[in-house]
């Protein structure tokens, strides 16, 4: 019997940690609360905050600087970035 309910508190204790680390929703990030501008062509692969035309949610690019994906930064920080466009290099 013991082993049945480790077995049982295993698999709940495993289903809720996956549940904690898979995203709760597809898409764009939330908009932050501070004045802010989309910046594209900055992003990390895998830290962009927007949908693409290549991919279908947030923190999916696979290629840095992508010119079509974007990053939320304060309101006149993107100008100030190398490669950094508040507008869509694709």
């Amino acid at each position: 019997m013991k082993a049945t309910a480790y077995a049982v508190a295993s698999a709940l204790v495993g289903a809720l940690g996956i549940a904690a680390i898979a995203p709760a929703e597809a898409g764009p990030a939330a908009a932050p609360s501070y004045k802010f501008e989309k910046c594209y062509g900055v992003v990390k692969a895998g830290k962009n905050d927007c949908q693409t035309a290549s991919n279908s949610c947030a923190g999916t690019v696979t290629k840095d600087a992508a010119g079509d994906s974007w990053v939320y930064l304060p309101a006149g920080t993107c100008d100030r970035i190398v490669g950094g466009s508040t507008t869509s290099k694709s």
